[in-house]
Protein backbone atom coordinates (compact mmCIF):
# COMPACT_ATOMS: atom_id res chain seq x y z
CA UNK A 1 0.00 0.00 0.00
CA UNK A 2 1.31 3.43 -0.92
CA UNK A 3 1.10 5.85 2.00
CA UNK A 4 1.61 9.61 1.99
CA UNK A 5 2.17 12.43 4.44
CA UNK A 6 -0.60 14.98 4.88
CA UNK A 7 -0.37 18.53 6.18
CA UNK A 8 -3.23 20.53 7.66
CA UNK A 9 -3.14 24.34 7.44
CA UNK A 10 -5.81 25.94 9.58
CA UNK A 11 -6.53 28.26 12.50
CA UNK A 12 -8.97 28.61 15.39
CA UNK A 13 -11.81 29.33 12.93
CA UNK A 14 -11.21 26.33 10.66
CA UNK A 15 -14.34 24.38 9.75
CA UNK A 16 -14.94 20.63 10.05
CA UNK A 17 -11.59 20.02 11.70
CA UNK A 18 -12.94 17.26 13.92
CA UNK A 19 -14.22 15.42 10.86
CA UNK A 20 -10.94 15.93 8.98
CA UNK A 21 -8.75 14.74 11.85
CA UNK A 22 -10.92 11.65 12.28
CA UNK A 23 -10.86 10.97 8.54
CA UNK A 24 -7.06 11.24 8.40
CA UNK A 25 -6.78 8.88 11.37
CA UNK A 26 -9.02 6.29 9.72
CA UNK A 27 -7.43 6.53 6.26
CA UNK A 28 -4.80 3.82 5.99
CA UNK A 29 -3.07 5.57 3.09
CA UNK A 30 -2.15 8.45 5.43
CA UNK A 31 1.23 7.66 6.97
CA UNK A 32 1.75 10.84 9.00
CA UNK A 33 0.01 14.15 9.65
CA UNK A 34 1.60 17.53 10.34
CA UNK A 35 -0.41 20.55 11.46
CA UNK A 36 0.12 24.29 11.16
CA UNK A 37 -2.06 26.74 13.11
CA UNK A 38 -0.78 30.24 13.94
CA UNK A 39 -3.10 30.37 16.95
CA UNK A 40 -2.17 26.92 18.25
CA UNK A 41 -5.81 26.51 19.28
CA UNK A 42 -6.31 23.30 17.28
CA UNK A 43 -3.26 21.44 18.60
CA UNK A 44 -4.97 19.73 21.58
CA UNK A 45 -7.86 18.43 19.46
CA UNK A 46 -5.48 17.15 16.80
CA UNK A 47 -3.26 15.39 19.33
CA UNK A 48 -6.26 13.78 21.02
CA UNK A 49 -7.76 12.51 17.74
CA UNK A 50 -4.67 11.62 15.72
CA UNK A 51 -2.44 10.29 18.47
CA UNK A 52 0.85 8.96 17.11
CA UNK A 53 -0.11 9.81 13.53
CA UNK A 54 0.45 13.50 14.34
CA UNK A 55 4.20 13.90 13.87
CA UNK A 56 4.69 17.66 14.20
CA UNK A 57 2.94 20.97 14.83
CA UNK A 58 3.88 24.39 13.50
CA UNK A 59 2.63 27.90 14.07
CA UNK A 60 3.71 28.99 10.61
CA UNK A 61 2.37 27.68 7.29
CA UNK A 62 5.65 28.32 5.47
CA UNK A 63 7.56 26.29 8.05
CA UNK A 64 5.25 23.31 7.58
CA UNK A 65 5.69 23.40 3.81
CA UNK A 66 9.45 23.91 4.01
CA UNK A 67 10.29 21.39 6.74
CA UNK A 68 7.62 18.67 6.47
CA UNK A 69 7.11 18.67 2.67
CA UNK A 70 3.72 16.86 2.76
CA UNK A 71 2.32 15.29 -0.40
CA UNK A 72 -1.17 16.65 0.31
CA UNK A 73 -2.24 19.72 2.28
CA UNK A 74 -5.71 20.12 3.77
CA UNK A 75 -6.55 23.84 3.93
CA UNK A 76 -9.40 24.70 6.29
CA UNK A 77 -9.58 28.48 6.62
CA UNK A 78 -12.18 31.17 6.24
CA UNK A 79 -12.82 31.90 2.58
CA UNK A 80 -10.96 35.24 2.51
CA UNK A 81 -7.79 33.70 3.96
CA UNK A 82 -7.76 30.50 1.92
CA UNK A 83 -6.35 31.58 -1.50
CA UNK A 84 -2.87 32.65 -0.25
CA UNK A 85 -2.53 29.44 1.78
CA UNK A 86 -3.62 27.27 -1.17
CA UNK A 87 -1.25 29.16 -3.46
CA UNK A 88 1.66 28.57 -1.07
CA UNK A 89 0.91 24.84 -0.91
CA UNK A 90 0.73 24.57 -4.69
CA UNK A 91 3.98 26.53 -5.05
CA UNK A 92 5.57 23.99 -2.70
CA UNK A 93 4.45 21.15 -5.00
CA UNK A 94 1.66 19.85 -2.75
CA UNK A 95 -1.73 18.59 -3.78
CA UNK A 96 -4.51 20.55 -2.02
CA UNK A 97 -7.81 19.58 -0.40
CA UNK A 98 -9.62 22.84 0.41
CA UNK A 99 -12.58 23.52 2.68
CA UNK A 100 -15.23 25.29 0.64
CA UNK A 101 -15.76 27.93 -0.55
CA UNK A 102 -11.98 28.66 -0.44
CA UNK A 103 -12.42 32.16 -1.89
CA UNK A 104 -14.65 35.23 -1.89
CA UNK A 105 -14.26 35.73 -5.65
CA UNK A 106 -14.38 33.07 -8.34
CA UNK A 107 -11.47 34.79 -10.08
CA UNK A 108 -9.18 33.98 -7.15
CA UNK A 109 -10.01 30.29 -7.31
CA UNK A 110 -9.64 30.31 -11.10
CA UNK A 111 -6.01 31.41 -10.71
CA UNK A 112 -5.39 28.57 -8.27
CA UNK A 113 -6.94 26.02 -10.65
CA UNK A 114 -4.69 27.28 -13.44
CA UNK A 115 -1.63 26.95 -11.21
CA UNK A 116 -2.60 23.45 -10.02
CA UNK A 117 -3.13 22.31 -13.60
CA UNK A 118 0.19 23.75 -14.74
CA UNK A 119 1.95 21.79 -11.98
CA UNK A 120 -0.12 18.62 -12.51
CA UNK A 121 -1.44 18.83 -8.95
CA UNK A 122 -4.88 18.04 -7.57
CA UNK A 123 -6.95 20.94 -6.19
CA UNK A 124 -10.04 19.43 -4.59
CA UNK A 125 -12.89 21.43 -3.05
CA UNK A 126 -14.51 19.66 -0.07
CA UNK A 127 -17.87 18.78 -1.64
CA UNK A 128 -18.17 15.50 0.20
CA UNK A 129 -21.71 14.56 -0.80
CA UNK A 130 -20.34 13.37 -4.15
CA UNK A 131 -19.07 10.22 -2.48
CA UNK A 132 -22.40 9.20 -0.89
CA UNK A 133 -23.57 5.82 -2.28
CA UNK A 134 -27.06 7.06 -3.35
CA UNK A 135 -25.45 9.93 -5.26
CA UNK A 136 -23.02 7.63 -7.04
CA UNK A 137 -25.81 5.18 -7.87
CA UNK A 138 -27.96 8.02 -9.24
CA UNK A 139 -25.03 9.18 -11.36
CA UNK A 140 -24.53 5.65 -12.69
CA UNK A 141 -28.21 5.25 -13.53
CA UNK A 142 -28.53 8.64 -15.20
CA UNK A 143 -25.51 7.97 -17.39
CA UNK A 144 -26.61 4.45 -18.29
CA UNK A 145 -29.20 5.73 -20.76
CA UNK A 146 -32.23 4.27 -18.97
CA UNK A 147 -33.69 7.73 -18.29
CA UNK A 148 -32.90 9.61 -21.49
CA UNK A 149 -32.79 13.39 -21.55
CA UNK A 150 -33.03 15.29 -18.27
CA UNK A 151 -36.11 17.54 -18.34
CA UNK A 152 -36.00 19.28 -14.96
CA UNK A 153 -34.38 19.33 -11.52
CA UNK A 154 -35.91 20.44 -8.24
CA UNK A 155 -33.74 20.80 -5.13
CA UNK A 156 -33.89 22.18 -1.64
CA UNK A 157 -31.41 22.18 1.20
CA UNK A 158 -32.72 23.76 4.40
CA UNK A 159 -30.85 23.99 7.72
CA UNK A 160 -31.54 25.54 11.11
CA UNK A 161 -32.20 29.21 11.80
CA UNK A 162 -31.17 28.58 15.42
CA UNK A 163 -27.45 29.07 14.77
CA UNK A 164 -28.12 32.53 13.33
CA UNK A 165 -29.68 33.70 16.59
CA UNK A 166 -26.52 33.23 18.66
CA UNK A 167 -24.53 36.46 19.18
CA UNK A 168 -21.26 34.54 18.91
CA UNK A 169 -22.29 33.31 15.44
CA UNK A 170 -22.67 36.92 14.27
CA UNK A 171 -18.91 37.36 14.83
CA UNK A 172 -17.87 34.36 12.75
CA UNK A 173 -16.77 34.35 9.13
CA UNK A 174 -19.92 32.44 8.17
CA UNK A 175 -21.93 35.61 8.91
CA UNK A 176 -19.66 37.99 6.98
CA UNK A 177 -19.78 38.46 3.22
CA UNK A 178 -16.27 39.94 3.18
CA UNK A 179 -14.83 36.94 5.06
CA UNK A 180 -17.04 34.11 3.78
CA UNK A 181 -18.17 35.23 0.32
CA UNK A 182 -21.85 34.80 1.14
CA UNK A 183 -24.28 32.93 3.35
CA UNK A 184 -26.34 29.77 3.09
CA UNK A 185 -25.98 29.44 -0.69
CA UNK A 186 -22.17 29.37 -0.69
CA UNK A 187 -21.90 27.33 2.51
CA UNK A 188 -24.63 24.67 2.03
CA UNK A 189 -26.44 25.31 -1.24
CA UNK A 190 -23.11 24.78 -3.00
CA UNK A 191 -23.38 21.03 -2.31
CA UNK A 192 -26.67 20.67 -4.18
CA UNK A 193 -25.60 22.84 -7.10
CA UNK A 194 -22.52 20.67 -7.45
CA UNK A 195 -24.51 17.44 -7.28
CA UNK A 196 -26.90 18.58 -10.01
CA UNK A 197 -24.03 18.67 -12.48
CA UNK A 198 -22.10 15.75 -11.02
CA UNK A 199 -25.02 13.32 -11.32
CA UNK A 200 -26.46 14.43 -14.65
CA UNK A 201 -23.35 15.58 -16.53
CA UNK A 202 -25.13 18.86 -17.30
CA UNK A 203 -23.58 22.31 -17.01
CA UNK A 204 -25.36 25.42 -15.71
CA UNK A 205 -25.28 28.10 -18.40
CA UNK A 206 -27.64 30.75 -17.01
CA UNK A 207 -29.04 31.72 -13.61
CA UNK A 208 -31.41 34.12 -11.97
CA UNK A 209 -31.78 34.40 -8.22
CA UNK A 210 -33.15 36.24 -5.22
CA UNK A 211 -31.55 36.39 -1.79
CA UNK A 212 -32.84 37.72 1.54
CA UNK A 213 -32.41 37.74 5.30
CA UNK A 214 -35.86 36.43 6.16
CA UNK A 215 -35.06 35.67 9.81
CA UNK A 216 -34.20 39.28 10.61
CA UNK A 217 -30.84 38.51 12.21
CA UNK A 218 -28.02 41.13 12.21
CA UNK A 219 -25.92 39.43 9.52
CA UNK A 220 -24.82 40.74 6.13
CA UNK A 221 -25.13 37.43 4.29
CA UNK A 222 -28.27 35.73 3.04
CA UNK A 223 -30.17 33.20 5.12
CA UNK A 224 -32.41 32.48 2.13
CA UNK A 225 -31.83 32.07 -1.59
CA UNK A 226 -34.08 31.00 -4.46
CA UNK A 227 -32.33 30.07 -7.69
CA UNK A 228 -33.56 29.23 -11.19
CA UNK A 229 -31.02 27.80 -13.61
CA UNK A 230 -30.85 26.76 -17.26
CA UNK A 231 -28.60 23.85 -18.19
CA UNK A 232 -26.69 23.33 -21.40
CA UNK A 233 -29.26 20.82 -22.70
CA UNK A 234 -32.01 23.47 -22.40
CA UNK A 235 -33.63 22.01 -19.26
CA UNK A 236 -34.41 24.05 -16.16
CA UNK A 237 -33.74 23.58 -12.46
CA UNK A 238 -34.62 25.24 -9.18
CA UNK A 239 -32.93 25.42 -5.78
CA UNK A 240 -34.27 26.64 -2.45
CA UNK A 241 -31.37 27.25 -0.08
CA UNK A 242 -32.06 28.58 3.41
CA UNK A 243 -31.84 28.59 7.19
CA UNK A 244 -35.44 28.02 8.31
CA UNK A 245 -35.65 25.22 10.89
CA UNK A 246 -35.24 24.96 14.64
CA UNK A 247 -32.84 22.02 14.18
CA UNK A 248 -31.67 19.45 11.65
CA UNK A 249 -32.04 19.51 7.87
CA UNK A 250 -34.73 19.14 5.23
CA UNK A 251 -33.15 18.11 1.92
CA UNK A 252 -34.42 16.89 -1.42
CA UNK A 253 -33.25 16.36 -4.99
CA UNK A 254 -35.66 15.21 -7.70
CA UNK A 255 -34.72 14.76 -11.33
CA UNK A 256 -37.36 14.29 -14.03
CA UNK A 257 -36.28 12.73 -17.31
CA UNK A 258 -37.57 11.60 -20.67
CA UNK A 259 -38.08 8.03 -19.43
CA UNK A 260 -38.75 8.46 -15.71
CA UNK A 261 -37.44 10.13 -12.57
CA UNK A 262 -35.10 9.81 -9.59
CA UNK A 263 -35.41 11.16 -6.05
CA UNK A 264 -32.58 11.37 -3.52
CA UNK A 265 -32.87 11.74 0.25
CA UNK A 266 -29.92 14.07 0.36
CA UNK A 267 -28.58 14.54 3.87
CA UNK A 268 -31.49 12.66 5.39
CA UNK A 269 -31.62 8.89 5.87
CA UNK A 270 -33.50 6.97 3.25
CA UNK A 271 -33.16 5.19 -0.08
CA UNK A 272 -32.65 6.50 -3.57
CA UNK A 273 -35.97 6.00 -5.39
CA UNK A 274 -36.29 5.86 -9.15
CA UNK A 275 -38.70 4.90 -11.90
CA UNK A 276 -37.96 4.21 -15.55
CA UNK A 277 -40.43 3.47 -18.33
CA UNK A 278 -37.61 1.67 -20.15
CA UNK A 279 -38.82 -1.39 -18.24
CA UNK A 280 -42.03 -1.30 -20.30
CA UNK A 281 -45.07 -2.87 -18.66
CA UNK A 282 -42.89 -3.95 -15.76
CA UNK A 283 -42.03 -0.35 -14.85
CA UNK A 284 -42.24 0.27 -11.11
CA UNK A 285 -40.62 2.36 -8.41
CA UNK A 286 -37.23 0.91 -7.51
CA UNK A 287 -35.14 1.60 -4.41
CA UNK A 288 -31.43 1.63 -3.71
CA UNK A 289 -30.70 1.22 0.00
CA UNK A 290 -27.32 2.65 1.02
CA UNK A 291 -25.20 0.82 3.57
CA UNK A 292 -25.43 2.26 7.11
CA UNK A 293 -23.21 5.23 7.92
CA UNK A 294 -21.76 5.31 4.42
CA UNK A 295 -21.65 9.11 4.13
CA UNK A 296 -19.75 11.80 5.98
CA UNK A 297 -16.33 13.25 5.32
CA UNK A 298 -14.18 10.16 5.86
CA UNK A 299 -14.94 8.46 2.50
CA UNK A 300 -14.34 11.73 0.63
CA UNK A 301 -11.07 12.47 2.43
CA UNK A 302 -9.95 8.88 1.82
CA UNK A 303 -10.73 9.23 -1.89
CA UNK A 304 -8.75 12.49 -2.02
CA UNK A 305 -5.77 10.90 -0.27
CA UNK A 306 -5.84 7.89 -2.57
CA UNK A 307 -5.93 10.19 -5.60
CA UNK A 308 -2.83 11.98 -4.35
CA UNK A 309 -1.16 8.60 -3.83
CA UNK A 310 -1.91 7.75 -7.46
CA UNK A 311 -4.34 4.97 -6.53
CA UNK A 312 -7.59 6.31 -8.04
CA UNK A 313 -9.09 9.33 -9.77
CA UNK A 314 -9.75 12.46 -7.75
CA UNK A 315 -13.29 12.75 -6.36
CA UNK A 316 -13.47 16.27 -7.78
CA UNK A 317 -11.30 18.30 -10.13
CA UNK A 318 -10.26 21.90 -9.76
CA UNK A 319 -12.31 22.81 -12.81
CA UNK A 320 -15.43 21.21 -11.31
CA UNK A 321 -14.95 23.18 -8.11
CA UNK A 322 -14.49 26.37 -10.11
CA UNK A 323 -17.64 25.66 -12.12
CA UNK A 324 -19.89 25.55 -9.05
CA UNK A 325 -18.23 28.64 -7.56
CA UNK A 326 -18.83 30.55 -10.80
CA UNK A 327 -22.47 29.49 -10.65
CA UNK A 328 -22.87 30.74 -7.08
CA UNK A 329 -21.22 34.09 -7.68
CA UNK A 330 -23.38 34.50 -10.80
CA UNK A 331 -26.41 33.90 -8.53
CA UNK A 332 -25.23 36.64 -6.18
CA UNK A 333 -24.73 38.99 -9.13
CA UNK A 334 -28.23 38.18 -10.41
CA UNK A 335 -29.73 38.87 -6.99
CA UNK A 336 -27.86 42.15 -6.68
CA UNK A 337 -28.65 43.45 -10.15
CA UNK A 338 -32.05 41.90 -10.76
CA UNK A 339 -30.75 40.63 -14.10
CA UNK A 340 -30.24 37.13 -15.44
CA UNK A 341 -26.59 36.07 -15.53
CA UNK A 342 -24.64 33.82 -17.86
CA UNK A 343 -22.19 31.33 -16.40
CA UNK A 344 -19.09 31.05 -18.55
Amino acid sequence: MKRISVGVMTNADGAHLGAYFEALLKTDEVETVVLADPSGATFPQAKKTLGEKLKATFQDFAALLREAKPALVVVSLEAALAPPAINAALEAGCHVFAEKPACVRAEDFAQLVQKADSKHLHLMLALANRINPPVREARRLLRSGMFGKVYGIEMHIVADQTRLKRPEYHKTWFASKARGGGGHLIWLGIHWLDLAGYMTGLTVREVTALTAVVGGQPINVEDSAAVVMRFDNGSLGTLTSGYYLDKGYHTHIKIWCEHGWLQLPGLEDGPLEYYSTKAGKEAKIERFEPPPKAGGYTPFVRAAVRACAGLEEAPITGEEGLRVLKTIFACYQAAETGQRQSVS
